[in-house]
């Protein structure tokens, strides 16, 4: 039987960095906020005062740290799905893990003065 620990042979950091996200198919919800507790190639946890339920998916936005892209730091844009909900912590925030479905990273370029 595959526990949700073996299914995580990616390395994941534990890591905060703020993260912007869309509800795919609510257009009324706009752009929310969130902050990453750790991250890994196929997958993010994040804390967010939105609510989500299991199975939604959402556009997400942040920029991936050279532990994780193994290269240099890149911005990523990503469709991801919610598959785990951790409910509240003191602040008032819910736990979330996504899988990363797709996602198209744009690495950073070395900007050259004329």
């Amino acid at each position: 039987m595959t526990t949700p620990t073996d299914r995580r042979n990616e390395t994941r950091v534990n890591l905060r960095l703020p993260l912007r996200f869309k509800v795919i198919g609510n257009q009324d919800a706009g752009e929310q906020i969130a902050e990453s507790e750790n991250l890994s190639q196929r997958g993010v946890f994040m804390w967010t005062a939105y609510p989500l339920n299991i199975g939604v998916q959402v556009e997400l936005k942040l920029t991936m740290p050279r532990e994780i892209s193994g290269g240099m730091t890149s911005q990523v844009h990503c469709t991801a799905r919610v598959v785990r909900i951790h409910e509240g912590d003191s602040g008032g925030l819910t736990g979330v893990g996504l899988r990363i479905e797709r996602y198209h990273a744009t690495a950073e370029r070395e900007r050259w003065a004329s």
